[in-house]
């Protein structure tokens, strides 16, 4: 198989045919790329996985096209309602029961359904015109770093899936918030750009360090570069190939440094982790050294998601 990689506007006519012709297509989103396919079609749902290498107990988010067809998927309660009128379009995540229309496949078997409504353009566009919802896990190879570019889903998934629509950098650069709704409270699955101070303002939040629900990204080890990677407050280079992944400004002599964002500003460094990651990880370095960023926040999903990059 051939990938192709197209502007939205040059290949939304191929992208609608392949999805309609029960194909995964890689997509930008406002998180991490994409990799869609139609949600309520099994088949379809299950190259998904055969592409990504994903483990069938790996549920899939389910992305709407639009407001009315979240009580089509699932039982929706007031607060659920009032989360998605805020948030949606938007990087949140809603973990409800499912309706008997989602597929056990994309569910992994569960009787719950993970919903989102993503804000980028492009996405929005591809979703409305084909006006049944996409299932869109991150587009690379399970467990790898997510992609952030086209360039990122090429080099996961070249020969994998037939095309790429390059819609430039994705805004946020991490997965979405991903939010189990009880009657009255709220509980975090996945920390991400809505923080769960962002939460509070609806109902009291918990954010659990297991659950019996299982959600993308919920594996010790995920989100993985091919080089070892380590969690140092006070990094210092033990070999002649040691990367830093940086968030002081003035940080001691590796061989190779990144930093999250020069101006130590948590969502420029949340949008630029992994792309700093994979450029570390194709370096040719012994190990990589994250240093830790301040947990407030959005910081709280990066240190997240690095926690489980240095899971053994």
């Amino acid at each position: 198989m051939k990938t192709r990689v197209a502007t939205p506007k040059d290949g939304l006519g191929e992208a609608l045919s392949l999805l309609a012709a029960s194909e995964p297509v890689a997509l930008p989103t406002e998180t991490v790329y994409g990799l869609a396919a139609d949600a309520l079609n099994p088949a379809a749902c299950a190259k998904i996985f055969e592409a990504k290498e994903r483990p069938l107990s790996d549920p899939l988010i389910v992305h709407i096209p639009s407001a009315n067809w979240l009580p089509r998927l699932a039982a929706t309660t007031p607060l659920a309602e009032a989360l998605a009128e805020k948030f949606w379009p938007g990087p949140l995540t809603l973990v409800l029961p499912r309706n008997p229309i989602v597929p056990d496949i994309t569910t992994a078997g569960q009787e719950t359904v993970a919903i989102r409504w993503s804000a980028q353009p492009d996405f929005a566009l591809v979703a409305s015109s084909f006006a049944r919802p996409l299932a869109a896990p991150s587009a690379n190879r399970f467990g790898r770093i997510s992609p952030t570019t086209a360039a990122h889903v090429l080099a996961e998934l070249d020969g994998r899936i037939p095309l790429i629509l390059d819609g430039g950098p994705c805004a946020h650069g991490i997965e979405s918030t991903i939010a189990l709704v009880h009657p009255g409270r709220i509980e975090i699955l996945r920390q991400g750009p809505v923080t769960a101070e962002d939460l509070r303002a609806f109902a009291p939040v918990e954010t659990p360090q297991s659950s019996d629900i299982a959600t993308p990204g919920s594996m010790k080890s995920h989100y993985a570069p091919r080089t070892p990677l380590f969690i140092e407050k006070n990094p210092q280079p033990l070999g002649p190939r040691d990367g830093l992944l940086a968030w002081s400004q003035n940080p001691p002599g590796f061989f190779l440094t990144e930093f999250y964002s020069h101006s130590q500003n948590p969502r420029e460094a949340a949008a630029n982790l992994y792309g700093a990651m994979r450029r570390l990880d194709e370096a040719g370095l012994d190990r990589i050294v994250a240093e830790p960023v301040p947990e407030a926040g959005i910081g709280a999903a990066i240190m997240e998601r690095l926690r489980k990059a240095a899971a053994k």
